[in-house]
């Protein structure tokens, strides 16, 4: 189930702002769970066990994925576009992307790139910028974007790309697996708590919009959860290709990375320390990261109230906010397994300021 419930998720066309898909994918993954949605799409899923006066646990992941917006419409019927979240220019041309008009069609589109034979050399060393692509979706005219298409300014746009398990390695390839991977994680999650009696804790798993533009859903879920504890998922930038094994600290098929530090947040030390006890423990595999960029919902969540211990499991995927990921399913297991069991053996006086 939950392969299949990655390849569903990755599949759903949800950029920053437009995550009804993806919405509509966990409500029906949710059903044995007490679900709510809020006015920016923020989904709220609550184990039926809850007692409302216990500690709150949030189990936290995003729903979007970067993506774009049509911002105009040349007279040849090309479409300019704006980014939605953070893209790597050169990155962008020559691949396919869908365009979803406000009747919910889906128009395929491929990011126009010039061909060599009409590139000036100083073209060829021109750097690329987001602000000069364009998207060619097989016109001649404004008026067939507008009128046959029904393609309008302000319709989202997101990559074109479809799920695939490799059965010979085990490794997932496909789209948004930021942050697709931890929505999975979160909801497999709440299914294996619900399996445990006598939970000293209410588990709430929010999965919040829009964090590739600023994690402003976690502005609201946080302060609607108002968690004592929070576990965020993310699929995190694998570094294994670019670093050596001292190094990479983000690593496919080498368990759930436990997060320290990144440019939004300076991890819970007792909190780390715990979670790492417990994965020696139970045989987890975990691999440490110090980053210094990059941000997760953590970033949010950890100042809210009183402040909120977080801890941050991610796992490894490569090339992400591009079209195309790899992830093993064996990273995504073990992060899972990692949050079951630190909820099931959670001390929190353990986490107390002596």
């Amino acid at each position: 189930m939950l392969l299949k419930m990655i390849e569903t998720l990755s599949n759903a066309f949800g950029p920053s702002g437009f995550e009804e898909e993806v919405v509509s994918v966990v409500k029906s993954y949710a059903k044995d769970f007490n679900v709510k949605v809020d006015l920016m799409n923020n989904v709220y899923v609550h184990l039926k066990s809850n007692t409302g006066n216990r500690p709150v646990i949030m189990l936290d992941a995003h729903l979007d994925e970067v993506g774009f917006m049509v911002q105009s419409i040349h007279a040849n019927g090309l479409i300019a576009i704006a980014p939605l979240g953070g893209w790597v220019p050169t990155n962008v041309p020559a691949h396919t992307v869908l365009i979803k008009t406000h009747l919910g069609e889906k128009i395929k589109g491929i990011v126009a790139s010039k061909p060599p034979h009409f590139m000036s050399e100083k073209e060829k060393n021109t750097p690329i910028e987001i602000e000069t692509l364009l998207i060619d979706v097989g016109v001649t005219s404004r008026e067939e974007v507008i009128e046959n298409f029904g393609i309008q300014v302000g319709d989202p746009i997101a990559p074109d790309v479809q799920f695939h398990h490799n059965t010979q390695n085990n490794i997932l390839f496909g789209k948004a697996f930021d942050n697709r991977l931890g929505c999975a994680a979160v909801i497999e999650t709440l299914m294996q708590l619900n399996a445990i009696k006598n939970l000293n804790f209410d588990v709430v798993g929010a999965l919040a919009t829009q964090e590739e533009v600023g994690t402003r859903g976690a502005y609201v879920t946080s302060q609607m959860v108002k968690p004592d504890y929070a576990i965020v998922f993310e699929g995190s930038p694998a570094d294994d290709l670019y670093f050596d094994g001292f190094s990479a600290q983000c690593v496919l098929k080498k368990g759930v990375q436990i997060r320290h530090l990144d440019a939004s947040y300076v991890s819970h030390s007792r909190l780390i320390s715990f979670a790492k006890s417990i994965a020696e423990q139970e045989k987890i595999a975990t691999q440490s990261a110090v980053r210094r960029k990059g941000s997760t919902n953590a970033g949010r969540i950890h100042m809210q109230g009183k402040a909120v211990p977080v801890l941050v499991l991610g796992m490894p995927s490569r090339y992400v906010h591009t079209h195309y990921n790899y992830s093993a399913l064996s990273d995504v297991e073990e992060a899972i397994k990692l949050a079951v069991e630190v909820i099931r053996n959670f001390d929190s006086d353990k986490l107390l300021i002596e």
